[in-house]
């Protein structure tokens, strides 16, 4: 006989916020997990995933609220736009212009990979979408977000979960790859007698953000405030902008308000964004959304498509190693820093910006500190990214979704 166990908003907030406290004990407590950054809510939430097919094995479902997930998901994506600061692309100069066209060949190179794999393996294309730039370049937050638009338009029910697992295994991969990868063209220029890093390691970046103390009340306001303005904000261009054959999600328009208003109150020196409230309240945000999406899978829908999605997401590091090697390495200059701006990529190409930045400092601290290419990645995995992988997710996901 079977039983659903319901539960309404605040007991699914105190499950969430528990799934979050273990998650992050485990992290702390298994190495591996630290070593890869893999974040506490998935963690946390894929341990909530497994303990509810188990019960639902028994005969017994869980049922969670999921009404505060499409709030928390802009407001994440708030923050991310909220975070562009169009001032910082000055700083990169000729080097990050020309490193973001092979971010964005790399993303169109992800998605062909993804929806060409899916369609010879009898897999919905969308699907291979979802296993592209959308869970590798994107990260876990893109990830669910768009797992859940194919689930709620397109039927899609397997999209969440196998977006989270993609995400995941996208981090572990770009972890292992980066380091490999850069270290083979360093040696490779090494051989050659090329110069290499700088051998002072405090010629690193010191231009961070001043710290304004604690976080306060007043703080915390002012970045709420200027997040829901951005909710807002997207919800009206979701409305003006609707078009059946291009169409963007709401998040997305969310991050491109908040970018906006990011630099229009910078441009008229109105307000500078709290950067540190900021991470705090993004953090928040996408924690719990992570952790409501997570707890609220069905593992047991998705069991059949794991062989598949799995042999796309190998694929995918592949590719990403071949567009590193072969395009940004070349496009960049051949040189020392161009090889540490591989590792940097294969990094966020397959999982996030932290992941780039640690590959970076493993072979800058063997080889030397690469001036450039610490000032280009922060800033393309920052935002720009973000923006490039929204519009050409849009343009797949049009395409693939007319007709259906």
């Amino acid at each position: 006989m079977s039983q659903t166990l319901s539960f309404d908003v605040p007991s699914t907030l105190a499950a969430a916020a528990l799934v979050l406290v273990v998650g992050r004990r485990l992290v702390e407590a298994i190495p591996v997990l630290k070593r890869y950054s893999i974040p506490a809510a998935v963690v946390g939430g894929l341990l909530a995933a497994a303990i509810a097919t188990v019960l639902h094995a028994q005969g017994i479902t869980l049922a969670f609220d999921k009404s505060l997930q499409p709030g928390l998901m802009l407001a994440f994506f708030a923050t991310v736009g909220l975070g562009a600061d169009v001032r910082m692309l000055a700083r990169g100069g000729k080097l990050l212009f020309t490193f973001s066209i092979a971010i964005a060949i790399m993303l169109i190179v992800q998605n062909v990979v993804g929806v060409g794999a899916a369609k010879l393996l009898g897999v919905d294309p969308l699907l291979g979408l979802l296993a592209g730039s959308i869970s590798m370049a994107g990260g876990h937050g893109t990830a669910a977000a768009w797992g859940q638009k194919f689930s709620e338009t397109y039927g899609l029910t397997a999209a969440p979960a196998l977006g989270i697992a993609a995400a995941t295994f996208g981090l572990v991969a770009g972890g292992l790859l980066g380091g490999p990868v850069s270290r083979r063209l360093v040696e490779r220029l090494s051989a050659r007698g090329l110069s290499l890093g700088e051998s002072d390691a405090r010629s690193g970046p010191h231009d961070g953000a001043q710290a304004q103390g604690p976080l306060s009340v007043d703080r915390l306001t002012i970045i709420i405030l200027l997040i829901t303005v951005c909710m807002v904000l997207g919800s009206h261009l979701v409305r003006w902008a609707e078009n059946p054959s291009f169409t963007l999600p709401a998040f997305v328009w969310t991050l491109f308000a908040g970018a906006v208003l990011r630099n229009l109150l910078a441009l008229l020196n109105w307000h500078e964004v709290d950067a540190e409230a900021l991470d705090f309240a993004g953090s928040i945000a996408l924690s719990l959304f992570l952790a409501i999406a997570l707890m609220s899978l069905r593992l047991w829908e998705v069991a059949s498509l794991a062989g598949p999605v799995l042999l796309i997401l190998l694929l995918q590091v592949v590719a990403v190693a071949v567009v590193a090697t072969v395009l940004t390495y070349r496009l960049c200059g051949s040189n020392y820093e161009a090889a540490v701006l591989v590792a940097g990529q294969c990094g966020f190409g397959l999982g996030a910006t932290p992941t780039a930045i640690a590959n970076m400092q493993a072979v800058t601290e063997r080889f030397g500190y690469a001036r450039q290419a610490f000032i280009v990645v922060p800033v393309v995995g920052a935002f720009l990214i973000d923006i490039l992988n929204a519009v050409v997710i849009g343009g797949f996901v049009s395409w693939l979704g007319q007709g259906r």
